[in-house]
């Protein structure tokens, strides 16, 4: 497979990020041929935000007029087969330079409208995004309070799809030595849900479930960040 990774983190090693490279292991172990990985570092590229002139729709070549590394990455995009979005959560969505990259994929869709079976309008695509995966993977530092991911995951279901989306609570945990105890049977089962993900180009709820669940009760977490 071709895949693609957009860290997202302002970090390069970031607490998400080590889900993420456990999930790549995982992969690349369970795929016999091995698989063409491209990270990019969001943070590096200074994607400018999108000035919304629509001057990409009146070129229609799948690329954007600013002249920054988002065409690369939109060349990186058409061509994958899997693009694993990996970023911590800010404000309940994605970071702000990771949103500019999702912003100006705007190239890749037509302005022409169509209305599906089920009364959704979308823009005609440009890309065959029918045989492009997505996998999101997002780390959070606060416990697994309710409505926490909410806002995220509904923009992801809107904007990507055959998509799988992993959000895990208390990430800073995995960069604590002394949390190994709990963080590094996490990481192992990143690793297997890759593995499993290369077999079946999902996840399951089961393995979802335990990828979510937090290490930690929510009042111990609590207790560690405030210092008591």
């Amino acid at each position: 497979m071709k895949v693609l990774v957009l860290n997202g983190s302002p970090k390069k090693q970031s607490d998400t990020f080590r889900l993420t490279e456990a999930f790549l292991r995982g992969l690349d172990r369970a795929t016999e041929s091995g698989n063409d990985v491209r990270i990019v570092n969001v943070i590096d590229e200074h994607i400018a935000p999108c000035r919304g002139c629509f001057g990409c729709w009146q070129n229609g070549d799948g690329h954007c007029v600013i002249n920054d590394g988002q065409n690369a990455i939109l060349d990186l995009y058409r061509a994958a087969d899997l693009i694993i979005w990996s970023f911590p959560l800010y404000c309940y969505g994605m970071p702000s330079h990771l949103k500019a990259v999702l912003d100006r994929t705007i190239p890749l869709i037509k302005m022409k409208m169509v209305q599906e079976d089920n009364g959704t309008v979308r823009h005609e695509a440009l890309a065959d995004f029918s045989r492009i995966h997505t996998v999101v993977i997002c780390g959070c530092g606060f416990p697994d309070w309710e409505g926490n991911f909410d806002s995220l995951r509904l923009q992801c279901r809107h904007c990507f799809g055959n998509l799988t989306t992993v959000c895990v609570p208390e990430a800073p945990m995995l960069n604590v030595p002394a949390a190994a105890i709990v963080a590094d049977p996490l990481l192992t089962r990143f690793e297997q849900a890759g593995a499993e993900y290369a077999r079946n180009l999902t996840l399951s709820p089961e393995t979802i479930n335990l990828l979510e669940h937090p290490m930690i009760p929510k009042e111990e977490y609590i207790r560690i960040v405030n210092g008591n």
